[in-house]
C-alpha cells in the first residue's frame, strides 16, 4: 500500500516535467516548420519561449539568434534593428560556448556579425572581416553544403571587394590585411554555391545578381533577376526579395 502510495506521488511530481518536456519537444518541431517556411516573426515568438523554458540548450540558442537576424532586418528604426542584433550576436556567442563542433553556432555568429557590419562605420567593418571569414569556414568545413553560409560568404567577399582605397589601407595597417579572398569573382562563386544548394530561395539570386551589376556585367545581372523573379514567392522573405529583383531590373533596363 506504502509502495503504490509512493509510486503515485512520485508520478505526480513528475508529471508536470514530462508535460513541459513534450510541449517543448513540439514547440521546437513547430519552430522549425516556420524556420523551413521562412517565417520568421513566429518562428522567433517559438524560441523565446524555448529559452525560457531552457537557455542552455544549443538547439535553441542558436535558432532564436538565427531568427533575431532575420527579424531585426525588417525593423525600420536602426537603433531597433542593432538591438536585435546584438542580442543575435550575443546568443551566437552562447551557442559556439554550448556546442563549438555544431556548423549551426558558426553560421549565426557570422550571420549576426554580418547583419551588424550592414550599416556600420568602416572601421567596424574592417575589425569584424576577420571574424566573419573565421566563422563562415568553421561552419563549411563542418558543414560543406552550407547553402547559407555560402551567402554570408558572398555578402563578405563583395563587401571585401567594395573597399575603397583609404579602407585597403586601414585593413593592412591596422589589422594585418584580410584573409585571402575578397574579389567579386570570389563573390559570384559562393552565391552560385549558395543557388546549388538552395536553388529556389529567391535571395541568394538576387544577391548574386547585385554582384554582378557591382561588376558591370549588367547582362548577367538581368538573366539572374529575371530567373529569379520566376520562382514562386510565398513568404515573407521570399515576396521581399522578388520585390528586390524587380526593382533592380526596372534600374538597369
Amino acid at each position: 500500500m506504502l509502495k503504490n502510495k509512493i509510486l503515485q506521488l512520485t508520478f505526480l511530481l513528475l508529471t508536470p516535467i514530462m508535460l513541459m518536456a513534450q510541449t517543448n519537444d513540439e514547440l521546437y518541431k513547430q519552430g522549425l516548420v516556420y524556420k523551413a517556411q521562412y517565417k520568421n516573426t513566429e518562428g522567433l515568438g517559438v524560441f523565446q519561449k524555448l529559452l525560457k523554458a531552457d537557455s542552455a540548450n544549443v538547439n535553441y540558442v542558436y535558432n532564436a539568434s538565427y531568427f533575431y537576424s532575420k527579424c531585426g532586418a525588417k525593423l525600420t528604426v536602426e537603433a531597433d534593428k542593432m538591438k536585435y542584433y546584438r542580442t543575435a550576436e550575443y546568443l551566437a556567442k552562447k551557442a559556439i560556448k554550448l556546442d563549438g563542433n555544431n556548423a549551426e553556432t558558426h553560421y549565426v555568429y557570422a550571420l549576426a556579425l554580418g547583419r551588424i557590419n550592414e550599416n556600420a562605420s568602416s572601421s567596424v567593418k574592417i575589425a569584424n572581416a576577420k571574424l566573419i571569414k573565421a566563422e563562415i569556414d568553421k561552419c563549411l568545413s563542418l558543414n560543406p553544403k552550407h547553402a547559407g553560409a555560402y551567402h554570408v560568404l558572398g555578402r563578405w567577399h563583395r563587401t571585401i571587394a567594395g573597399f575603397s582605397g583609404i579602407e585597403k589601407t586601414m585593413i593592412n595597417t591596422f589589422y594585418g590585411g584580410v584573409p585571402k579572398g575578397g574579389s567579386y569573382d570570389d563573390a559570384v562563386k559562393a552565391f552560385q554555391n549558395a543557388i546549388t544548394y538552395e536553388p529556389k530561395y529567391i535571395l541568394h539570386q538576387y544577391e548574386l545578381a547585385v554582384t554582378y551589376n557591382d561588376m558591370g556585367k549588367k547582362e548577367y545581372a538581368k538573366q539572374w533577376l529575371q530567373n529569379a523573379i520566376k520562382l514562386s514567392a510565398d513568404d515573407d522573405d521570399a515576396k521581399d526579395a522578388k520585390k528586390k529583383c524587380e526593382e533592380l531590373l526596372k534600374k538597369l533596363k
